[in-house]
């Protein structure tokens, strides 16, 4: 597997939880869907979601097994590791799918399903 630079740039970026620089990564009309929660449009709205998430975890580590790309479209799967704010972790899978255009992110879908990341 051979994973674009720049895919590694954007994972790093989550993996910081660092929401501006993820954002970069988008374009100014991207749409962002994360599992089944409403989607969002625009960067600067899609860069204040995923901050709200940000904060909602203490940590966050993506190992990627699988990444490809056809036409236009970016698409990887792997596994996450979140820390949650009491220390404890878990680790979930997930499949990304992302739209480009002009070098960005137009639209950006990840399939996970993080209801166990935040069960009592």
């Amino acid at each position: 597997m051979q994973v674009p630079e720049w895919m590694t740039g954007l994972f790093q970026a989550i993996d910081r939880r660092d929401a501006t620089a993820f954002s970069g990564y988008l374009s100014a009309d991207a749409r962002f869907v994360f599992g089944n929660a409403p989607a969002v449009g625009g960067r600067a709205e899609i860069e204040a979601a995923v901050g709200c998430f940000f904060a909602a975890i203490a940590g966050i580590s993506h190992t990627l097994e699988d990444a490809w790309l056809v036409e236009g479209t970016a698409i990887c799967r792997g596994t996450a590791t979140y820390i949650r704010h009491d220390g404890s972790q878990i680790t979930l899978p997930f499949a990304n799918v992302l739209g480009l255009a002009d070098g960005q992110i137009r639209d950006y879908r990840i399939y996970a399903d993080t209801s166990p990341l935040f069960a009592v």
